[in-house]
């Protein structure tokens, strides 16, 4: 009988530590302000943005291709990224005059 008291003792010190053991959060200290990060160094030129009816039209062009060679899945899709890039590409080049 003392030992089953015994045991009901200890394991109940034991699991009432562990609820106890957690310490309570310490209040949230007011850090001093930090200076917003500096923007970065524009190491390159900006590139220019492409009006989106120049974005439309380039897409509808690069789609009507890809219907001209019947391609579907992905290599309409490839074919539609290439086409894309490479008409942005001479789009901003036409825009710069040929220097970009």
């Amino acid at each position: 009988m003392k030992s089953v008291i015994s045991a009901t003792i200890v394991c109940f010190a034991i699991s009432s530590g562990a609820a106890f053991a957690q310490a309570p959060a310490a209040p949230p200290t007011v850090a001093a302000p930090v200076a917003a990060p500096a923007a970065p160094a524009m190491t390159k030129t900006a590139k220019p943005k492409l009006d989106p009816d120049e974005k439309k039209k380039i897409s509808q062009a690069c789609s009507a291709q890809a219907n001209e060679k019947s391609l579907h899945g992905k290599d309409r899709r490839t074919f539609r990224a290439d086409c894309i890039k490479r008409a942005g590409l001479a789009a901003v080049r036409a825009r710069l005059g040929g220097n970009g």
